[in-house]
């Protein structure tokens, strides 16, 4: 079985930008990044993964892939 899986700890690990970086460029609580990263999120809205990917300069198919269970 397929599910999407978050990459946003590698690609913050390629940026080398901490999760404290990540939340006050995005204006994202802690908490909330910290769910996202640890694929624990059941939804992300369109707005916040645009701005993830402005901080970060890369595309949403760099944070989110399809992969096998």
């Amino acid at each position: 079985m397929k599910k999407l899986v978050i990459r946003l700890d590698q690609v913050m690990a390629k940026r080398r930008m901490s999760l404290n970086e990540l939340s006050s460029h995005v204006g994202i609580t802690l908490s909330n990044l910290s769910i996202l990263k640890n694929n624990k999120a059941k939804a992300i809205r369109l707005n916040t993964l645009a701005a993830i990917c402005e901080a970060l300069d890369c595309q949403p198919g760099d944070i989110i892939a399809y992969e096998e269970d």
